[in-house]
């Protein structure tokens, strides 16, 4: 049983996503800081903190519920950055979306496992 979140292996791979993510967003035009940067940003910064949260919760029905919004996050994430790519801000969108990807999938084995130990 994991005692806390940082051994989980979703939150440390959405902690290195979200390093990657404001890597990636330091080369977008200057213009898009309070607009598309700082979605990408917070949509990117939900998912860890979403895992963390649901952990320290109290049941494991509440945990389950914050991996849903943390894998929403994904998918919320995964749209901007497809707008990005189609405005020409990316320079390697499938190595980011892959990225993205891979925490959305660690986060529904995540789920799955929860739901069937209940």
């Amino acid at each position: 049983m994991v005692k806390h979140y940082r051994e989980l292996i979703a939150w440390q791979k959405a902690m290195s996503m979200v390093t990657y993510i404001y890597e990636t967003t330091k080369t977008f035009p200057h213009d898009e800081k309070f607009g598309l940067v700082s979605q990408i940003r917070r949509s990117a910064v939900s998912v860890p903190s979403n895992i963390a949260e649901g952990q320290a919760r109290n049941t494991t029905g509440e945990f389950i519920q914050f991996l849903g919004i943390a894998r929403g996050s994904t998918a919320e994430l995964t749209t901007q950055l497809l707008i990005a790519a189609n405005l020409g801000y990316l320079n390697e969108p499938e190595e980011t979306l892959n990225l993205v990807e891979e925490v959305g999938r660690l986060l529904s084995g995540l789920i799955k496992s929860l739901r069937t130990k209940n």
